[in-house]
């Protein structure tokens, strides 16, 4: 497989991750399966997807028990990634920035991951109640320690900078009701600039997928001029953009699409046609949706690596696939032109 690279450091990875997040939280749960879960880290590390993308509050912590089992086998193979930041409670999820936790967090997170060293250690959110210099200084330590080899930053979530109703209202009405540039990771940009003045950031994580192309317009071309990596999370766009989900099928309680406002019988129904534009391209390579769709993750910069998250070993392999699908001028052209997903967060 292509292999990417990650921050200043040159840091190399496959071109595509494993996103190892559905094996152990927020999807559906009746379909979980350890031993399944462990055939797919294996199929993804076959193929040359090194990039295991974890994080201490999947589950909580049960992700990177899960991770840790295939690391005592193949640690050599792999690239860890996990996140600290965000504490899970029984019906609330907050942050935690203290220096003296993310110590301690990390700790934690080396013993269930039974390795000694973290390849890229993520701040999942910064905590509001603590500087984010603060905090990311007592990740840079652990650096200085040799438990982590580089820091990455997840981007801050949409519904967090949304503005007022008003503004929304006034910006539509001055661009004539065209599209409006999104605003929605200036919170993250102002982050990133405070913390690279502490100690450099070698990747940032963020949504980016066909239907969701918001990192394009500010997020990604800053990490581009710094040389740093672009983690795309949801690339396959929570499973729909493979085209194997039914509008109207219905999701477990505890499944995160439940509550989406993109996965209503509605929505999913109105957003078919993105699904069928991938299928057509998809049909003139040999190719599934989901891999046109990881395709075109990849072709949005040198820097990017589209994590997919699965708990299944057919669909590793197939997402690893994916990174061999050069799409062509007319795809790109062609995916441009579909038209945009309705339903968002708001």
């Amino acid at each position: 497989m292509e292999r990417r690279t990650i921050g200043a450091g040159a840091l190399e990875v496959g071109a595509i991750g494993l996103g190892c997040m559905p094996m152990s939280w927020g999807y559906t749960e009746s379909q979980r399966s350890g031993e399944g879960s462990l055939r797919a880290v294996h199929a993804a590390l076959d193929r040359g997807c090194s990039l295991l993308d974890t994080a201490d509050m999947y589950g909580p912590f049960t992700n990177e028990l899960l991770v840790g089992r295939a690391l005592k086998e193949r640690r050599e193979d792999a690239f860890v990634s996990t996140k600290c930041g965000l504490l899970v409670g029984e019906q609330h999820i907050v942050a935690n920035g203290r220096p003296g936790y993310v110590k301690r967090a990390c700790d934690a997170s080396l013993r269930r991951l039974q390795t000694d060293r973290i390849d890229l250690y993520q701040l999942h959110r910064a905590d509001p109640e603590v500087p984010i210099e603060e905090t990311w200084g007592a990740m840079a330590e652990l650096v200085a320690a040799g438990k982590v080899r580089s820091l990455g930053l997840c981007a801050v979530g949409a519904r967090a900078v949304r503005p007022p109703r008003a503004a929304r209202t006034e910006r539509l009405a001055a661009a004539g009701g065209a599209r409006v540039r999104s605003r929605m990771h200036d919170g993250t940009l102002r982050q990133l600039e405070r913390i690279q003045q502490v100690f450099p950031v070698s990747s940032v994580e963020a949504e980016l997928s066909v239907w969701s192309t918001e990192a394009l317009e500010a997020l990604l071309p800053w990490c581009e001029s710094r040389g740093v990596g672009f983690l795309a999370a949801m690339p396959l766009g929570n499973g729909y953009l493979t085209g194997t989900l039914t509008p109207g099928q219905g999701f477990e309680p505890e499944d995160i699409r439940a509550r989406h406002p993109r996965f209503t019988a509605e929505m999913m129904a109105a957003n078919q046609p993105v699904v069928a534009g991938l299928r057509r391209i998809g049909a003139r390579h040999g190719a599934t949706p989901g891999q046109v769709a990881l395709a075109w993750v990849l072709a949005q910069g040198r820097h990017v690596v589209p994590v997919p998250g699965t708990k299944k070993e057919r669909w590793a392999a197939q997402n690893a696939k994916a990174a061999d699908l050069v799409l062509t001028r007319e795809d790109l052209a062609e995916i441009a032109g579909l038209p945009p997903a309705r339903g968002s967060w708001y």
